[in-house]
């Protein structure tokens, strides 16, 4: 049944446009599926409700959060919409399904004084003395921080952006997101004159933070691990910090300066205003700070 799997990634892929990362999590997913049918005498043409539901508490027997259960429940009930719209079986056994119940963790946020006193670390190091090689690394990994909180982007998008993101000003930069749809986000001033300290160092190529690797581009992995050599560097616990976490830093500290939430959503490049108010908590905090203080019954 291998060809039902790679015929739905096609489609994900060609028509959706899902990323790579998406493709490759759908595939384990739904080959691990169609193997637990296959161990019993099933196939994604044939399997019922029932295997489908005991496929899902075999998950729960061997540990796996309600979160991650539910991810693989959303793959294999789009999985199941595509087999009936291609008329290969009638009826989809996901469709009264119940997803695991799970509740969405709150996101880990630095305070401002943290993502300052990062900067300030970031920037400090970018002017210090040193060899080439190291003055280099430093001035690179300052604009990558000054960007990723300017902006709120995704890390996979920040690490490939080309040259040709940054407009001629550096007013603004355009991002290719998810499906590679773009979105174009505004710099503030401090991060328009690092990236043009920086574009002044780098030799031609298409890439704003190119690299030796086979994508051309800076990986994710490089840049989380000179972040957390920086978090160190800086006081603040390494675990504390990656890049997802300056995103979030981003979002919550625009909410509690009181911008809309629509804006955050545009900006964050969500599709789904559902997945921006994640962030709300931050409001919630404020509408209760504020009723506390204003609200008269609570005046000495």
């Amino acid at each position: 049944m291998s060809h039902l799997v790679a015929s739905f990634l096609e489609m994900m892929s060609a028509e959706r446009g899902a990323a790579k990362n998406t493709i490759d999590a759908y595939r384990r997913d739904l080959t691990d599926y169609v193997g637990f049918l296959a161990g019993r005498g099933l196939t994604p043409l044939n399997g019922d409700r029932d295997a489908v539901t005991r496929y899902l508490d075999s998950l729960y027997a061997q540990g796996l959060s309600a979160s991650s259960s539910a991810r693989r429940l959303s793959a294999i009930r789009q999985f199941h919409q595509f087999l009936c719209a291609d008329n290969l079986r009638s009826d989809d056994p996901t469709r009264i399904v119940a997803s695991p119940k799970t509740r969405r963790a709150l996101p880990k946020v630095l305070s401002v004084a943290e993502v300052e006193k990062l900067l300030t670390s970031a920037e400090a190091a970018a002017n210090a003395e040193g060899t080439p090689a190291e003055q280099a690394g430093a001035l690179r990994l300052y604009v990558l921080l000054e960007l990723l909180y300017a902006t709120g982007m995704r890390v996979s998008e920040l690490v490939s952006l080309r040259r040709a993101a940054v407009m001629r000003d550096t007013s603004f930069i355009t991002v290719t997101g998810k499906g590679n749809k773009e979105r174009i986000v505004p710099l503030n001033d401090r991060t328009r004159d690092a990236i043009k300290a920086y574009l002044a160092t780098l030799e031609p190529g298409p890439f704003l933070f190119p690299a030796s690797g086979a994508e051309g581009y800076l990986s994710r992995q490089v840049f989380a691990r000179d972040l957390k050599g920086l978090a160190g560097r800086a006081g603040i616990g390494a675990a504390r910090v990656a890049p997802h976490v300056l995103r979030h830093a981003f979002a919550s500290h625009l909410l509690a300066g009181g911008a809309d939430l629509r804006v955050v959503q545009m900006l964050l490049g969500h599709a789904d205003i559902s997945t921006t108010q994640i962030y709300t908590h931050v409001l919630d905090e404020k509408l209760r700070t504020l009723v506390e203080t204003h609200h008269p019954l609570n005046q000495p």
